[in-house]
C-alpha cells in the first residue's frame, strides 16, 4: 500500500501500529486451524469445550471492545493499549501452561480481555490528518487481512514442530515485541481526532443498535463469524479423515487464500465501478452459503474439499473486507466510532458463538452438521441482506470550529443542510467540531470551508 503524502509521524504510527495490530491478530488466529486437532490430547476435551476454547477471546473481546476504547480517552491511549497486550501475554502463557482444556479456555478468555482495537484505531486517528487518515486506517486494515493469512499458515507449522503449548509462547513472544513497539517506535500523540468519528460514545449507541441498515450490517458480522469459528471446529480433522497430515494443512490454506483474494479482487472492482455492490455483497453471501452446504455433502473426498474451501474464503474475504468500508458510509455523520464499536462488538460475539455453537453441534450430531447449521444462518443474513438499500457514495469529513455561541452552532447547522454536496451534518458545540458526509463529486470545497470559517 502507498503511503504518498504520509509525513514521517504518520508512516511510522500507520506502520507500527498495523504492525502491533497484526501480531496481536496472528496470535488470535493461530489457534483456528489446529486446535480441533490437538485440542483433543488435553484433560476434560468435549468437542464442545473444543468450541469454546476457540471462540472464548469472542467474549470478554465483544464485552470489553468498547469500554476500553472510552477508558482511552481518559486515561490516554497507549496505557490502554500497554495494558491489553500485558493482557494478552498473560493469557497466552495460562493457555500455555494449561494441561486441561479448562485453563486453555481460561488463558483464551484474558487474551480477549486485552480488547485494544478501539484504543489503537483511536491513537491511528489522534496522529493522522484528516486528509491523511484513510490511508492510515486502510494500512492498518491491510495487515489485519494479511494477518489472518500468515495465521492460518504459521498455526499448522508452529504447532506441528513445538506442540499447542509451542503455538501459545510465540504468541506470548508476540505480544512483548508489541509492547516494546508501543513504547519504543509509535509516535506519542501529538494531537486529538474529534472523537465522535473514532471512539464510541455511550449514549448514541441504543439508537445505533436500532438503526436499520446498521443492524443488517451488526447482524451479517455477527453470522459471518459465527460461520467462520464454527467451521475450524470440524475442518481440522475431516482433513486428518482424509489422510491430509496436520503438518502439511499450511498446503491448503495458503494457495485456498491466494486464490480466493485472486478471485475476490475483480469482483470487488466491478462492483464499486458499475455501482453493484449490494449485487456482489447477496452474490458473496450465496457463495459461502453454497461452499457450505457442499463440504457437508462431500466432506470425505479432499479435492471437493480444496475447492469448496476456496469458495468459502473467497467469499469470507469479499465481505469482511466491504462492510467496515459499507458501515462507515452508512454510519450517521459524527457516530463512526460509536458504530464500529457495536460493529466490532458485533464480530467478536460472533466468534464466541460460533465456537460453542460448533462445538455443542458436533457433541450431538456428525461433525458435518457444523456446516449445514452455518449454512441455515447464512440464509437469515441473505434474507436481511436483500432489504438492504444501495448505499450513496461519500466520504466523511470532519472539521474543528471555534464558535461564537451556541446560535452560531445553529445558524452553520441550517447553512450546511442546505449546502450541495453535504448529504449530512452534525454539529456537537461542546466539541467545537462539525461532522460532515459529503458527495465529493458535487461538493464545492472552497465554499464549504467559506461557509465554516
Amino acid at each position: 500500500m502507498s503511503v504518498t503524502g504520509l509525513n514521517s509521524i504518520e508512516k511510522k504510527a500507520s506502520l507500527s501500529l498495523a504492525t502491533v495490530f497484526g501480531m496481536r491478530m496472528i496470535g488470535l488466529f493461530m489457534i483456528l486451524p489446529v486446535f480441533a486437532i490437538y485440542g483433543v490430547e488435553l484433560e476434560g476435551y468435549s468437542p464442545m469445550w473444543l468450541g469454546l476454547a476457540i471462540g472464548a477471546y469472542g467474549l470478554t473481546q465483544a464485552l470489553l471492545q468498547i469500554p476500553m476504547g472510552i477508558l482511552s480517552d481518559r486515561i490516554g491511549r497507549k496505557p490502554v493499549i500497554i495494558g491489553g497486550l500485558v493482557l494478552f501475554c498473560l493469557g497466552s502463557i495460562i493457555a500455555a501452561l494449561s494441561e486441561s482444556v479448562y485453563g486453555v479456555v481460561f488463558g483464551r478468555a484474558i487474551q480477549g480481555m486485552g480488547a485494544i482495537a478501539s484504543a489503537t484505531l483511536a491513537l491511528a486517528a489522534d496522529l493522522s490528518r484528516e486528509e491523511q487518515r484513510p490511508k492510515v486506517m486502510a494500512t492498518i486494515g491491510m495487515f489485519i487481512g494479511l494477518s489472518f493469512a500468515v495465521a492460518m499458515v504459521l498455526g499448522p507449522i508452529v504447532a506441528g514442530s513445538f506442540g499447542l503449548a509451542g503455538l501459545f509462547y510465540l504468541t506470548a513472544i508476540l505480544s512483548v515485541t508489541g509492547i516494546l513497539l508501543v513504547l519504543f517506535v509509535v509516535p506519542s500523540s501529538i494531537n486529538t481526532a474529534p472523537k465522535g468519528d473514532h471512539v464510541a460514545i455511550p449514549n448514541k449507541l441504543l439508537n445505533l443498535i436500532k438503526h436499520p441498515q446498521l443492524f443488517r450490517l451488526n447482524l451479517g458480522v455477527f453470522i459471518l463469524h459465527v460461520a467462520l469459528t464454527a467451521m475450524f471446529v470440524a475442518l481440522p480433522l475431516m482433513l486428518i479423515n482424509t489422510g491430509f497430515a496436520v503438518s502439511d494443512h499450511w498446503r491448503l490454506y495458503l494457495p485456498a487464500l491466494l486464490l480466493s483474494f485472486a478471485i475476490m479482487v475483480p469482483f470487488m472492482i466491478w462492483a464499486i465501478k458499475k455501482n453493484k455492490e449490494k449485487l456482489v455483497f447477496c452474490s458473496a453471501i450465496v457463495l459461502m452459503t453454497m461452499s457450505l452446504l457442499l463440504l457437508w455433502q462431500k466432506h470425505d473426498d479432499f479435492y471437493f474439499m480444496v475447492l469448496f474451501v476456496v469458495m468459502f474464503f473467497a467469499a469470507f474475504n469479499y465481505l469482511e473486507a466491504t462492510m467496515p468500508s459499507t458501515l462507515s458510509r452508512i454510519a450517521p455523520a459524527g457516530d463512526k466510532g460509536s458504530a464500529m464499536g457495536v460493529f466490532s462488538s458485533s464480530q467478536f460475539f460472533g466468534a464466541f458463538i460460533g465456537g460453542l455453537a460448533g462445538g455443542t453441534v458436533q457433541t450431538y450430531f456428525a461433525p458435518s452438521s457444523v456446516f449445514l447449521f452455518s449454512a441455515g444462518l447464512l440464509v437469515v443474513w441473505l434474507i436481511f441482506a436483500l432489504g438492504m438499500s444501495e448505499v450513496k457514495k461519500s466520504k466523511n469529513i470532519s472539521f474543528k470550529i471555534n464558535f461564537d455561541d451556541e446560535l452560531h452552532a445553529q445558524t452553520l447547522a441550517s447553512k450546511l443542510a442546505k449546502t450541495k454536496g453535504v448529504i449530512e451534518s452534525t454539529i456537537v458545540y461542546s466539541d467545537s467540531v462539525a461532522y460532515l458526509k459529503i458527495d465529493e463529486k458535487v461538493i464545492d470545497i472552497a465554499d464549504l470551508r467559506a461557509q465554516l470559517y
